[in-house]
């Protein structure tokens, strides 16, 4: 049986130790392996390939993706889905595991209700935004990102007596802030989960200026305006202020060991049903352990950070 991967929307660390995975699993199985390169793009445009043990050879300390990654408005197109499973169907690939989010497994499950594309989704997102998993391949490299950069902010802000922001990314996500501020020890953390209180937040930070404390590290979730948080710091706590953006620096770097042990583990759990016959399913982690979802589960539902996270940093808010 002849299998394919395939990377979609945005990249993250953790993609390449799943993709050597990937090939050298599929071919201990008696599998015949696939990468499909540039993402969607790349399936329409059947820039499809055999792999070899040596595409994947050293990629396992790399960030991002060798097969590369995109987003195609192409196939929204009809004729552009059809172009996609001929492609498949004249190298008889019989399933497809997509690295990607909850728009990339739709797409796949549209191949899967017009043509019959069998498939499997591995969630890989930094933004941690994926329903019923509690994880996403590539989440713990960006924190150690994160982690990194505000830990070089803090020796700055100390030094100049500052006030700083720290914006992360994440969408509508507030996971990689939160996180990265409570492992970080920001004197605050804004997320768009959570309704939170500047003029109580200012009363606090006041007192812990008058108290002894030189300055403020606050981390903000690229959903809010971080311009007008450096404005109110520099206003009402009276203290200068600048801003660090991260930006895509937050997807790259070299994967941590979680992720890529994350990604074995992953990939083994999706070739292992596959060998059994399933397909169709979204590959979750939850509680220490993998699972199968329906991709209707998946997109019906809606992500939620844990109540112990927000319980735990609930003094950042106020």
């Amino acid at each position: 049986m002849s299998i394919a991967i395939i990377c979609s929307g945005g990249d993250c660390a953790g993609m390449n130790p799943a993709i050597k995975r990937f090939v050298e699993y599929s071919k201990s199985k008696g599998l015949e392996a696939y990468l499909i390169y540039n993402g969607i793009e790349g399936l329409i445009d059947n820039n499809i390939k055999e792999a070899h043990y040596s595409d994947v050879s050293g990629i396992i300390s790399k960030g991002g993706t060798i097969i590369g990654s995109s987003r195609s408005k192409r196939f929204y197109e009809a004729q552009y889905r059809q172009q996609a499973f001929k492609n498949l169907q004249n190298l008889k690939i019989k399933i497809l595991i997509v690295l990607g989010g909850d728009g990339s497994f739709r797409a796949m499950q549209r191949l899967h209700d017009e043509y019959g594309v069998r498939w499997f989704g591995i969630p890989a997102t930094i933004d941690n935004d994926i329903a019923l998993t509690q994880y996403c391949l590539g989440v713990d490299t960006a924190l150690n990102v994160i982690r990194h950069a505000i830990d070089s902010v803090r020796d700055t802000a100390s030094s100049f007596k500052r006030g700083f922001v720290i914006e992360t990314m994440g969408r509508e996500c507030g996971y990689l802030a939160l996180v990265s501020a409570l492992s970080s020890g920001a004197e605050f953390c804004l997320i768009p989960e959570v309704e939170y209180n500047l003029d109580s937040i200012k009363k606090r930070l006041k007192g812990e200026l008058y108290s002894g404390r030189e300055y403020v590290v606050g981390v903000v979730s690229e959903a809010l305006d971080s311009q007008e948080i450096i404005k109110w710091i520099e206003r009402d706590l009276g203290i200068e202020a600048r801003l660090t953006t991260l930006g895509h620096i937050q997807r790259g770097g070299n994967p941590t060991v979680f992720d890529r042990l994350m990604a074995f583990e992953w990939v083994t759990f999706t070739i292992d049903a596959i060998m059994e016959g399933k397909s169709n399913y979204v590959a979750i982690y939850r509680d220490g352990t993998f699972a199968l979802e329906a991709i209707e589960s998946v997109s019906n539902s809606h992500y939620k950070i844990s109540d112990v996270l927000l319980e735990n940093a609930r003094r950042l808010f106020q």
